[in-house]
C-alpha cells in the first residue's frame, strides 16, 4: 500500500462583469484557455457512430440515461455518480478526459437524474447490475471504473460481481467513498450512528428542497468553513441534479449507502485500486472509509487531499483530474 499527500491547491479568482461585450469578450477568452480541446477539433472528428446519450433497459424494465462520448476504439473510462446527484456531477471529468483521447462513459443510476423512476431495486445489488447493463449494451473492456460517495460501493460491488469476472476492468478509483460501511456496528465501532442517517431521512422526508440546499451549501463542498469561496452555481447544479430524481429512490438510497457491509467486495478486488479522500470530508469521514478500504483491496494506493471536501471532484477538479489520469497512464 502507498500513501501520498499532495497539498491543497488555490482557487482560481472568480469574477463578474456586467457589461454584455465584456461578458462575451470573457466567455470567449475562457472556452480558448480552459477546454481540454477546442472547438474546430472536437467539430472535425470523425463520427464515432454511437449517439452522445441514449438509454439501456436493464432486466427487471428499468430505463438506465447514459451518455457515451468519444471514439469507440480509445480506452473507456466509466464514471459512477454520487447521491442524489446524476451523471451530470462529472462534467468536469468528462470534458477533460476527453480532451485527452478517452471514450467517457457515465449513467444516471436508477431513480436519479433521466433514468426511471423505478420503485424497486434501491440496493447495492441492482444498482451493479444497472452498471453492467450498460457497460454489456457498450460493449466495454479495457475500462477504468470512478466512484464517488455511493458510486464509490457501487463500483466496488460491480468491479467484484460483474466487471472482473467478465474480463472487462482494468483499473477502479474510490473518490470519497462509502466502503467498507458507513454506519456504526459492533464490527464497526468507528462508524457514524444510526441517528445521523435516520435524520437524513427524516430531513428528506419533512422537505427534500430545502434538505437539499442546505447539503450543497453546507458540508458536501465544504462552503460552511471559514474563508471557503462559495459557488452559487455549484449549490444550484447540485439541487438541480438531486431534484431531478425520485424522493422514495432518494430515500431509500440512505439505506443503501450508510448499511451495506462492501468489505468482502473489496477483498475481491484484484485490479489496481486508487483510494482518494480529503481529510476534511465531512459527509464520509474518511477515517472510517478509505482508510480501511485501502486496506482491503489487493492492489490499493491511498491518495489523501489536505482540506478538501467530499465535493473534491467539482471544488478541486484542477488537482483531481491530472491524479486521476497518471493512474489511469501509469
Amino acid at each position: 500500500m502507498r500513501v501520498e499527500n499532495p497539498q491543497a491547491q488555490a482557487d482560481a479568482p472568480a469574477f463578474a462583469l456586467s457589461r454584455r461585450d465584456a461578458l462575451i469578450g470573457v466567455a470567449v477568452t475562457a472556452a480558448s484557455a480552459l477546454l481540454p480541446f477546442s472547438v474546430s477539433a472536437a467539430s472535425s472528428s470523425p463520427s464515432t457512430g454511437h449517439g452522445p446519450m441514449d438509454f439501456v433497459t436493464t432486466k427487471d424494465g428499468v430505463d438506465i440515461f447514459f451518455k457515451d462520448w468519444g471514439p469507440r476504439d480509445a480506452q473507456p473510462i466509466v464514471f459512477h455518480h454520487g447521491w442524489p446527484l446524476s451523471s451530470d456531477d462529472w462534467d468536469a471529468q468528462m470534458l477533460y478526459f476527453l480532451g485527452k483521447g478517452f471514450r467517457v462513459v457515465a449513467f444516471d443510476r436508477r431513480g436519479h437524474g433521466r433514468s426511471t423512476q423505478v420503485s424497486d431495486g434501491h440496493d447495492m445489488d441492482h444498482y451493479a447490475a444497472d452498471a453492467s447493463a450498460v457497460v454489456e449494451k457498450l460493449d466495454l473492456k479495457n475500462a477504468v471504473h470512478i466512484g464517488h460517495s455511493t458510486g464509490g460501493g457501487q463500483v466496488a460491488r460491480y468491479v467484484a460481481k460483474f466487471g472482473q469476472p467478465q474480463g472487462r476492468v482494468a483499473k477502479a478509483v474510490l473518490v470519497s467513498a462509502v466502503p467498507p460501511i458507513m454506519v456504526k456496528t459492533a464490527s464497526n465501532p468507528g462508524g457514524l450512528p444510526m441517528e445521523v442517517f435516520d435524520g437524513f431521512r427524516a430531513q428528506l422526508a419533512a422537505n427534500r428542497a430545502q434538505f437539499f440546499l442546505d447539503v450543497a451549501a453546507g458540508p458536501f463542498y465544504g462552503f460552511n468553513r471559514p474563508g471557503a469561496k462559495v459557488s452559487q452555481g455549484v449549490i444550484e447544479n447540485w439541487w438541480r441534479q438531486g431534484m431531478m430524481g425520485s424522493a422514495k429512490a432518494h430515500y431509500e438510497g440512505i439505506k443503501a449507502f450508510s448499511e451495506t457491509d462492501q468489505t468482502e467486495d473489496l477483498k475481491a478486488m484484484s485490479v489496481p485500486t486508487l483510494v482518494m479522500h480529503g481529510d476534511d470530508d465531512q459527509i464520509v469521514p474518511i477515517a472510517d472509509s478509505s482508510e480501511l478500504s485501502v486496506k482491503l483491496v489487493q492492489k490499493g494506493t491511498l491518495k489523501v487531499y489536505k482540506g478538501f471536501p467530499h465535493g473534491m471532484l467539482t471544488t478541486h477538479a484542477d488537482v483531481i483530474n491530472p491524479d486521476l489520469l497518471a493512474f489511469i497512464k501509469g
